[in-house]
């Protein structure tokens, strides 16, 4: 997944302004503790970033 259409993603289930406080402020377990900005900048897969944030804010499958 290319990291332009990850940021769609984001946007387009969290809204811009909410999109990028769930980035920079949400630790997430399921990314080693991170937050998804610093999992991006580890060389995480943006889809794998994706499905951590879809877990954990439990987004519906079909917009997964």
């Amino acid at each position: 997944m290319r990291l332009t259409y990850f940021r769609e993603l984001m946007a387009g289930e969290f809204g811009a302004a909410r999109a990028a406080a769930v980035s920079h402020d949400h630790v997430f377990a399921e990314l080693g503790g991170r937050t998804v900005e610093e999992a991006l900048e580890a060389g995480i897969d943006p889809r794998d970033v994706w499905r951590a944030v879809c877990e954990v804010y439990e987004v519906p499958p079909a917009r997964r």
